[in-house]
């Protein structure tokens, strides 16, 4: 037996490492789109798989007897892909999904579907700081006339696509206190992010609480029709031990 863990977060390393203690063989996989990723401490690859036909081919020449997909809540096209290649496979699939944030006393949080409804509530001059990555970045539109921000964890090869605007360069985990000096020295108006869950990420949206700053959240993509999540690394590993 040998399980593949999709490993791009801190649940999957978790997994990852929970696995190898239980003397499960496993092999982690994540995508290394960061210079610096963080070793889940057991068998690794890093890199995509080179579409559907690639993860065929890694699941046959590594062996692999089943999968935990423990990947971002976001990341939407390879987690069809995996359910759909581990059905056709005839492979045990699991998918782990951290339960995403909702918001308290004192937040001012408006959810949209897509980036492009962003423009309908960022005023005209606002600051707009996105904590949301550089990968769907081109999706923002309509922004213009206001001052785009975006948070990236390695130094960006190409010019910032919005004019007037800004990458800011840093590498997680930030603490409130840093998340509420960063804001302040940015001017930052409105605060926009993914709505991705667990405690990792969770300071910036303390910190616009503490500043009084409305924060716009991304829903969820929707999840492969017929897969039914966990939500923690323990339901998982003890997923894996009965198989």
């Amino acid at each position: 037996m040998t399980v593949l863990v999709l490993a791009g977060t801190r649940e999957g390393r978790e997994i990852a490492a929970g696995l190898a203690e239980r003397a499960i063989p496993v092999l982690a996989s994540i995508a290394g789109r960061t210079r610096r990723p963080l070793d889940p401490g057991v068998p690794l690859r890093t890199g995509g798989f080179g579409g559907a036909d690639g993860f065929r081919d890694v699941l046959r020449d590594e062996g692999v007897t089943a999968v935990i997909d423990a990947t971002h809540p976001f990341a939407e096209e390879i987690t069809a892909r995996t359910a759909r290649i581990c059905r056709e496979e005839g492979l045990p699939h699991l998918l782990l999904r951290r339960p995403g944030w909702t918001p308290g006393p004192g937040d001012d949080w408006t959810f949209i579907a897509r980036e492009a409804d962003l423009a309908r509530h960022a005023p005209p001059g606002a600051t707009v700081f996105l904590a949301t990555g550089p990968q769907r970045i081109d999706r923002f539109t309509g922004l213009e006339g206001r001052r785009v921000l975006c948070r990236r964890v390695d130094p960006a090869p190409e010019p910032f696509p919005f004019e007037g605007g800004d990458w800011v360069v840093g590498r997680p985990p930030f603490g409130l206190d840093d998340e509420k000096a960063l804001f302040a020295l940015l001017g930052v108006d409105l605060l926009v992010t993914k709505n991705s869950g667990g405690p990792e990420g969770r300071a910036k949206l303390d910190a616009a609480r503490a500043l009084r700053l409305p924060v716009v959240l991304l829903d969820r993509p929707p999840l492969p029709e017929g897969v039914e999540p966990v939500q923690t690394v323990a339901e998982a590993l003890h997923w894996a031990e009965e198989l």
